[in-house]
């Protein structure tokens, strides 16, 4: 049986994402979030509008999205309740925020020079996606938001996730781990738990090319022969 309720949030599950950009002097700001999507080569951000990163991407126009893996979460956790906005506001204050400036220093990470954009990435993460700000727009029923789409310029991947036995390389979905965000608390993912007809598809053939659909099906091979 359903029941109707009213929850605070509606965080059902989505990957951890460490954002870098520029604050006005020039230094990195480094801000975990989670409101993220992707299609194509166009990834979709929800911020806050009190946030110090949303205020800098509408004013630089460059990101980095770097994807932490779940051996990086205890870094990830340090930055929480901390805020690259000096003074904070006072609805954050409010919420127990903190004004801290080197966040890379306070996490633990490494900051990595960048080929395209001017914020740094994260040398940790396994993956990186430098992006451009396309467009934005403000959003919220019970929040002060406001939507990225930031279009992947350069994206970079450690070479132990990759799968390189036909002519393009792309990411083994059974090596990539990414930390998850499911209602505020962190989570990493299980086993695959059911063959996808997608993955088998002349969709992702037609999309991705064989190579990553024989791949799949090999892995999908060698999952059944274990059970």
């Amino acid at each position: 049986m359903h029941r109707t309720i009213d929850p605070t949030i509606l965080y059902f599950g989505t990957p951890v994402v460490l954002l870098s950009t520029l604050n006005q002097d020039g230094s990195a700001n480094l801000a975990p979030m989670s409101s993220a999507w992707w299609l194509g080569w166009t990834c979709i951000l929800g911020l806050g509008a009190l946030s110090q990163t949303a205020g800098n991407l509408l004013r630089s126009g460059e990101c980095v999205i770097n994807l932490p893996s779940e051996q990086l979460v205890s870094h990830v956790d340090r930055l929480a309740m901390t805020t690259g906005r000096n003074p904070v506001p006072e609805l954050k204050r409010g919420w127990g925020y903190r004004w801290e400036h080197d966040k890379f220093g306070l996490a633990g990470l490494s900051p990595q020079t960048s080929e395209v954009v001017r914020p740094p990435r994260v040398a940790e993460c396994p993956v990186q996606m430098e992006g451009i700000l396309r467009q934005s727009l403000s959003f919220g029923k019970d929040v002060d938001g406001i939507l990225f789409e930031i279009e992947v310029v350069k994206l970079h991947v450690e070479q132990n996730l990759l799968n390189t036995s036909g002519p393009k390389p792309h990411i083994d979905p059974l090596r990539w781990r990414p930390l998850l965000m499911s209602f505020c608390r962190f989570f990493g993912l299980g086993e695959e738990v059911h063959p996808s007809r997608l993955a088998e598809s002349l969709f992702l053939r037609d999309k991705l090319g064989e190579d990553l659909q024989d791949a799949a099906g090999a892995n999908l091979a060698e999952s059944e022969a274990q059970v």
